[in-house]
């Protein structure tokens, strides 16, 4: 039997190889807590990734337990947890509204590498979200204002108009945040580090909270 075309073929012997190079340090996943490991992780991937490293897979449920997924943009992290923003009056806004939890998934195939995360959910503050607002391009700020984000939209040209007339509305002066745009934080109660290794065995470490601190195991692949 032939192979589809339309499924990439396995890794090659030289990519196991490369995978193994580029992922070879065992001291890397020596970490007592997650969050050091993470902005390795991610630093890598600035370097490495041709477009959004910080991009994300966001999962949530809504009230009657039915996931949704969408792709979404990290904007910090700490200790607390990871901070991404939004319409509250979209759909991930009434999801989250209605069950306030959710997992992240991070994947950076250049680098073959992924991290997991779940957890609860809180807003952020609105000084936290009215300064990261306010760091946003002009046009951003402006469609913010334009979109009904998740709702039906009757035509491109529509959106444009909206547009135009928030344009003219703020003119040259400064567009505040809109008071249905927002951020949350996932509050991490596990991250899982997964990371390529040839013939499918993967290493895998997942940290899980504990009080205060973290407990930290190896996975099968």
């Amino acid at each position: 039997m032939s192979r589809d075309p339309r499924i990439p073929p396995s890794p090659s012997a030289e990519d196991y190889a490369a995978a193994l190079e580029a992922n070879a340090d065992e001291a890397v996943l020596e970490r007592d807590e997650p969050f050091s490991l993470f902005a390795d992780w991610l630093a890598a991937a600035r370097e490495n990734e041709p477009n959004d490293p910080n991009a994300m897979a966001l999962a949530t449920a809504d009230a009657d337990g039915l996931p949704d997924c969408r792709m979404v943009l990290l904007k910090d992290f700490d200790a607390r947890g990871f901070v991404f923003y939004s319409n509250a009056e979209s759909a991930k806004g009434g999801q989250l509204s209605a069950n306030p939890q959710a997992a992240l998934l991070f994947h950076w195939k250049s680098l073959r590498r992924q991290v997991r995360v779940r957890g609860p959910i809180e807003p952020v503050t609105p000084e936290e979200a009215d300064a990261y607002f306010a760091s946003r391009a002009r046009d951003a700020r402006i469609g913010a204002w334009a979109s009904d984000q998740s709702r039906p939209l009757e035509g491109r040209l529509a959106l444009e108009k909206r547009i135009a007339e928030y344009g003219l509305k703020f003119g040259l002066g400064e567009v505040p945040r809109p008071p249905h745009w927002t951020g949350w934080r996932v509050l991490p109660v596990a991250i899982e580090f997964w990371r390529d290794r040839p013939f499918r065995l993967h290493d895998r470490v997942r940290f899980e909270r504990a009080g205060e601190g973290w407990t930290k195991s190896r996975l099968y692949p």
